[in-house]
């Protein structure tokens, strides 16, 4: 499932994460992907280890927390803290697949399942810089405004394309959801959102009532923890 999820951040948390960012001390990219990740990124990244990636990372994981759509449309489980990069004078990250198995603190592992991107730059302020993700259906270019994300299946082929002008600046995180399928995750999703739009609506009590324990006894049934 690929959705487009408005106002994770709000602007005034966007201008502070920037405010921070534009002070940071940035580290090549291609460390942390693998030798194949590495012949097709040409990036910044804020270092993993950075006490700042972990203050900025806290910020979104929160603003995720308290936001109904993102947790409806992911069910997470388990994900990876924030990272933080930035392209400019070039910079892109060709066509690649997320790993499958990534590391988590204390030895734990997350299965990426989701892969996540939320802007901090708006679309004006560069050229390129697109994220282009392909599926069965095609390519699609995203470009979003800042505090927005976009959230698509790990499995899927995707790329950055080079930005010719200003920097674009983005957090990237992957979900282990409690579904990891894909399609099962869209039809709970679907199926909360007839839910919740169908309560909104005053619809009869009994068939939303019925509705809801289809939607918890599908997601007993799918659910890993």
């Amino acid at each position: 499932m690929l959705l487009h999820i408005p106002n994770i951040l709000a602007p005034e948390q966007v201008a502070a994460i920037r405010a921070a960012l534009d002070q940071a001390e940035w580290t090549d990219g291609r460390e942390t992907v693998g030798p194949q990740g590495a012949k097709v990124k040409r990036n910044l990244q804020l270092p993993d280890a950075s006490p700042l990636r972990a203050e900025l990372a806290r910020v979104v994981l929160d603003a995720l927390a308290h936001h109904p759509l993102y947790h409806a449309a992911t069910l997470p489980l388990r994900t990876l803290p924030p990272r933080f990069n930035h392209y400019a004078g070039g910079g892109e990250y060709g066509y690649h697949v997320d790993g499958a198995v990534m590391a988590l603190s204390q030895g734990e592992q997350l299965r990426s399942d989701i892969s996540c991107t939320l802007f901090l730059a708006e679309p004006e302020e560069y050229d390129g810089g697109e994220l282009v993700i392909s599926d069965t259906y095609g390519e699609h270019e995203v470009k979003l405004p800042a505090g927005d994300i976009i959230i698509y299946p790990s499995s899927s082929l995707h790329r950055v394309t080079p930005v010719t002008r200003g920097a674009r600046i983005a957090a990237f995180f992957w979900v282990q959801s409690l579904v990891r399928d894909d399609s099962q995750r869209r039809l709970l999703f679907e199926l909360d959102t007839a839910i919740q739009t169908l309560t909104r609506t005053g619809a009869d009590a009994q068939a939303v009532l019925q509705l809801t324990g289809t939607y918890h006894n599908l997601l007993r049934q799918w659910a890993e923890t």
